[in-house]
């Protein structure tokens, strides 16, 4: 057949002569055209000679026979190009998903990868090593503001105005292409869902200023706790709070009201201030006053004992001699006595030429000048000076013990 087919033995070159390619690549193509070109001819004597009949059966047959090895030909090589459309290749990070007839089938790794070719086998490859970014409340720029996002209730029925980011990647390709039909969106919702369940539990104040970081924190664990219900295949890398804000439509009076707070809470501190500053001292000053009434009546006793003890003391020998223990007692009455008091008492009636000096004006008198001069004098003589009221005394004590004598 192939010799018929490119012309071999018909006397065209020796069948030892090795065959030229393009030669027979002519031949075949002109084989072709005369067999798609070729009309039956009617009425066609039935008297030919047998030569002339057995040569058309035998190009009809080759004909033939070229058509079917041409049709072969171009079957594999669309088998062949059908085949080949299997290959895909999965770059390093990514993850391709097989599916058979629209079911999921298996995962491949990266490389070079086969599977049947369609519309028995597709594939999807899908990049589970990017970050990728969900903005809710903004688009692109906090200034580019999404209100029916941003917009939120807390637990004391107070609106805030709230702008935040989610990063994530995928841990799961087949759970993240099967499972969710918009799979942005449904990011987008979740992330939503979560953060005002967590803003409505807490109040206004706490969300505005100290528990961002923690609302932040929940409702990190919040979302991933809903994506893995959903077996989405997502895995929550960070939540940023970018923005947190009554909204704008009521910032004067909410800047209003924070003011009013702060000023209460100055007055407040200023008043804990003032107690704590207060309240020691008074306690201090009860503590002392309660050991000082101790101590008093400890003195009041122990003098009370002592003057018994001395009392009885006395008793026992002023018994024994009678007459000195009075003048005894009398004498060191009257010393106690004189020695306190500032009038000088003199005995006229016995003649006494002694002179009469007014000791008690002069002593106040001397206790009236400043005590400025005194500290001056002390100084500038350095030596320190007996005040004349001991002086005075002392010598009220001797004149009246001479008097006595």
């Amino acid at each position: 057949m192939f010799h018929d087919l490119f012309g071999r033995g018909s006397g065209d070159y020796d069948h030892n002569d090795p065959p030229e390619i393009d030669r027979m690549w002519n031949k075949f193509n002109e084989r072709l055209n005369r067999l798609f070109k070729r009309k039956k001819k009617g009425g066609e004597d039935p008297g030919d000679d047998n030569d002339s009949g057995g040569d058309n059966y035998d190009d009809e047959l080759n004909k033939r026979r070229g058509l079917r090895f041409g049709l072969i030909m171009l079957a594999v090589v669309a088998f062949l190009f059908w085949m080949g459309t299997g290959f895909f290749i999965v770059q390093e990070g990514e993850t391709g998903v097989v599916m058979t007839f629209g079911r999921y089938s298996k995962m491949t790794g990266s490389g070079v990868n086969w599977r049947l070719p369609s519309p028995f086998q597709s594939h999807e490859v899908v990049n589970v090593s990017q970050v990728r970014t969900v903005e809710i409340g903004y688009r692109s720029s906090l200034k580019n503001k999404q209100p029916k996002e941003a917009l939120m209730l807390t637990n004391d029925e107070n609106i805030v105005d709230i702008q935040f980011a989610i990063q994530y990647r995928l841990k799961n390709a087949a759970d993240w292409v099967f499972n969710n039909r918009d799979q942005e969106d449904m990011v987008r919702q979740v992330a939503e869902t979560a953060i005002r369940e967590i803003v409505g539990r807490n109040k206004m104040d706490f969300v505005l200023y100290e528990g961002r970081d923690q609302i932040a924190l929940d409702a990190h664990g919040l979302m991933q706790e809903i994506f893995d219900q959903y077996q989405s295949g997502v895995q929550i890398t960070n939540v940023t709070m970018q923005n947190v804000q009554p909204p704008e439509d009521v910032q004067a009076a909410f800047d209003d009201a924070v003011k009013a707070g702060q000023d209460r809470e100055r007055q407040k501190n200023e008043g804990e201030a003032y107690a704590n500053d207060v309240i020691p001292r008074a306690r201090g000053t009860a503590s002392r006053l309660i050991q000082e009434a101790e101590g008093y009546r400890d003195q009041v006793i122990a003098n009370a004992e002592g003057n018994a003890s001395r009392f009885d003391m006395i008793v026992a020998e002023y018994q024994k001699a009678p007459g000195v223990t009075r003048d005894r007692m009398y004498i060191e009455t009257m010393q106690e006595i004189f020695s306190n008091t500032t009038k000088l008492m003199m005995d006229v009636r016995s003649g006494s030429n002694l002179l009469y000096l007014p000791f008690d004006k002069l002593i106040s008198q001397t206790a009236a000048q400043p005590e400025s001069a005194n500290t001056e004098a002390q100084t500038s003589s350095g030596v320190s000076q007996v005040p004349p009221v001991s002086t005075d005394s002392g010598r009220g004590r001797e004149s009246r013990d001479r008097g006595g004598r």
